[in-house]
């Protein structure tokens, strides 16, 4: 046994060992991707470097051999440079996503495309649990969400995005209507937790604390949890019926909700504090904005947001028969329509900008047309006027767009001289919302009048209290903001109530260049969108518009997904190890060496772009198999691993065994087993007849690509032969 140490450990090792042996033998990490004990030495990657005692140059360790009395650092800051060097030059030309784009946009960081694909294959409820994993109340968002997510699917460049947000609602929708799915907590901690607002930050928050094991009281002012969800949205849009089921599964884990109890009148955050281990602000933005436009004060004149929560309440305001809704976004959206239902004749939505530029989703603005809404754009009110207190016409300035904005959106410009005045009974104004500041008197404000937390740790100036959602920072955001927040508030309070340091650094990630990705080999096929109620109906009640999606609907909609993200992200061991450290392979950014192909069997896809060139693959298929069937080609840059003759992979003599893909660092190699199934799999059955002891059984037999997945007996004679799977599979090779 040789004397060594290591990082400072001394440990032993049999003679003629590695230092990369010895060191897994004594638990220290040492990253490499081209090693495997099944194989020779290659030491290709550069990783395992390490440096020792008197030796100028770093040592390979996967090929240096262990002497008497060595000492080796593992981590020196020449070693972590070296190394950071190898990754950046690998990753300069490693071409894929690690994370789908859809997912890299949702404030949730939901795993979109692992949801979709699970629905792709009819595992509902698989998919259900995956959303749960970062969305509280899901088929309350799927309906109102304005999907950031979709903005960012490549599924547009070929025609259309997928639609991500119904195909949550439906998976959501199927588990309510079912055993709804209730998360295990874990072994109570002993900690209390106050959360202040019932709203979508506030359940989440509340939702996954549990799940941790703290208790979680949440405390809210308003008759039933929900916030705005609830006294927000109107009913046509978001079943209060739906929310109140999602609610009651975050009760069942045992979070205890108090309603009817307002801070600063029945407790404040400092009686909380004194009671709780941590508290949690999560308010919300309950005060409209106001447009400081002469007349506000006028009778008949409404915030969004307070014209909204009154009608939800069952105090719908009398507005009259000619309204006029100020604003653009989906609040708008929200008013006028709700407006139409109320019986208002003439419904207008002033707008100082064009359709175009309306931040409101295309389908609100849609089903707001069909239900008789008209658009006055490029108009901005100047003055509401009245008549013995009550508000009679508004005056519109006639506008024009100017060059864009810090939004990116054209700024409208007044046109000079130009107004335009109309009759009204009533004005709501749907600009935005604020913090009722008067509330949180005994936290810290910004200079735009909201709560000042810190953007990683959401701590406020009183130690012990978090504040999230639309009552911070910047201000009211949309709902899948504040859920995202409160995720991540989570583990902050989590990590503050064990005593434990935080890491915020966002790890690296690899992304492709969205310019040179190549779609001309897609199928064009179009999105579905859900049904929805006939507007003449509609428009006369406040029953759900969208009908949902069908099974049938869900299924095929979801496999229009290109699964942009790398399917083998959680085991990627060059994003493990690329993750360690701050690394820029941008230093090293060039023409990528290897072109964006697919080539595959029916059990392994091959993606060359992802290739690093470890070795593994030709070396185990070589050493191990003795096959060959895939080899180094080219030399330089131009290096590849490719079939002799550049066959394709089908067409050698490879025997499909999985040792490459299993070996495979990157996403290179994938088994067409983690694919998703193009077609249900009781679809592929079909049934066959087969000679056992000299008697003839049916059986229903599933192959995909010539191999026999599985074999069913199907009548009395196979089922009284009691044969195993595998015995049932060797009779049809």
């Amino acid at each position: 046994m040789i004397n060594l140490t290591i990082n400072g450990k001394n440990i032993q090792a049999p003679e003629g060992s590695t230092i990369l042996e010895a060191a897994r033998t004594n638990g220290i990490y040492i990253p490499t991707l081209c090693y495997d004990e099944a194989v020779e030495v290659y030491g290709a990657c550069g990783l395992c470097v390490v440096e020792a005692d008197g030796i100028p140059k770093l040592l390979r360790s996967c090929s240096a051999k262990v002497s008497e009395g060595m000492v080796i650092n593992t981590e020196s800051e020449r070693v972590i440079q070296s190394r950071k060097i190898a990754l950046e030059l690998l990753m300069s030309a490693h071409d894929g996503d690690c994370v789908a784009p859809c997912q890299l946009n949702c404030p949730a960081r939901t795993d979109c495309q692992g949801y979709v694909g699970l629905i792709a294959n009819g595992e509902f409820e698989e998919a259900l649990k995956l959303i749960k994993n970062k969305i509280s109340l899901p088929a309350s968002i799927g309906r109102v969400c304005p999907h950031p997510c979709e903005k960012a699917c490549r599924r547009k460049n070929v025609e259309e995005p997928i639609n991500i947000a119904q195909l949550k609602a439906f998976a959501a929708d199927l588990d309510l209507n079912g055993d709804s799915y209730v998360p295990e907590c874990s072994e109570n901690t002993g900690k209390k937790i106050a959360i202040i607002g019932g709203g979508p930050a506030g359940l989440s928050a509340a939702f996954y604390l549990r799940q941790l094991g703290h208790t979680v009281t949440v405390y809210d002012m308003m008759e039933k949890m929900g916030g705005m969800l609830r006294y927000g949205i109107p009913q046509y849009r978001l079943p209060k019926e739906v929310l109140d089921k999602e609610i009651a599964i975050i009760e069942k884990t045992g979070v205890k909700m108090i309603n009817g109890k307002k801070l600063g009148v029945d407790f404040t955050i400092e009686s909380l504090k004194t009671e709780n281990d941590a508290v949690i602000v999560a308010v919300g933005a309950w005060k409209s904005s106001s447009m400081r436009t002469p007349g506000e004060d006028l009778e008949g004149v409404y915030g969004g947001i307070d014209f909204l929560r009154e009608v939800i309440q069952g105090n719908a305001p009398k507005i009259g028969e000619k309204v006029a809704i100020c604003g653009g976004g989906n609040t708008a959206m929200d008013a006028c329509r709700t407006a139409v239902r109320l019986g208002a004749k003439e419904v207008y939505v002033v707008y100082r900008r064009t359709r175009n530029e309306m931040p409101a989703d295309e389908i609100e603005i849609e089903e707001a047309e069909e239900e008789g809404v008209i658009y006055k754009f490029l108009t901005n009110p100047i003055s509401f006027n009245g008549e013995n207190g009550k508000i009679k016409s508004m005056t519109l300035q006639l506008m024009e767009l100017g060059e864009p904005d810090a939004s990116g959106r054209r700024r409208p410009v007044a046109i000079e001289g130009k107004t335009e005045e109309i009759a009204v009974d009533s004005v709501i104004m749907a600009i935005g919302q604020k913090l009722v500041s008067e509330d949180v008197s005994e936290l810290q404000l910004n200079k735009w009048g909201n709560i000042a937390t810190d953007e990683d740790f959401f701590t406020t100036n009183i130690e012990g209290v978090f504040a999230i959602g639309d009552a911070t920072n910047k201000g009211a955001s949309i709902a899948i903001e504040a859920i995202g927040e409160a995720d991540r508030c989570v583990k902050a309070v989590d990590s503050f109530l064990k005593g434990e340091a935080l890491d915020t650094r966002v790890p690296y990630i690899s992304k492709r260049n969205e310019d040179a990705i190549d779609y001309s080999d897609r199928k064009k096929e179009s999105r579905l969108t859900a049904k929805v109620l006939p507007a003449e109906y509609r428009n006369k009640n406040f029953e759900e518009v969208s009908l949902g999606f069908s099974m049938e609907e869900a299924v095929k909609e979801a496999n229009r997904c290109l699964e942009c993200g790398c399917r083998e992200y959680y085991k990627c061991r060059l994003l493990n190890v690329a993750q360690r450290y701050d690394i820029k392979p941008e230093r090293f950014a060039g023409e990528m060496p290897q072109k964006y192909t697919h080539d595959d069997n029916a059990f392994i896809e091959r993606n060359t772009a992802k290739c690093i060139l470890c070795g593994l693959c030709v070396r185990a298929c070589r050493e191990v198999m003795d096959i060959n069937a895939i080899g180094l080609m080219g030399r330089g840059f131009t290096t590849d691993v490719s079939p002799a003759f550049s066959l394709p992979l089908d067409k050698t003599n490879c025997n499909n065994c999985g040792l490459c893909v299993q070996l495979c660092p990157t996403g290179s190699l994938t088994s067409k087993a983690n694919l998703k199934k193009q077609v249900p799999l009781d679809e592929e059955y079909k049934e066959e007849t087969v000679e056992v002891e000299g008697k003839m059984a049916k059986v229903l037999v599933s192959r995909y690509g010539g191999k026999v997945l599985r074999v069913i007996p199907n009548d009395e004679i196979s089922r009284g032969l009691g044969l195993s799977q595998e015995e049932w599979t060797y009779l049809f090779k």
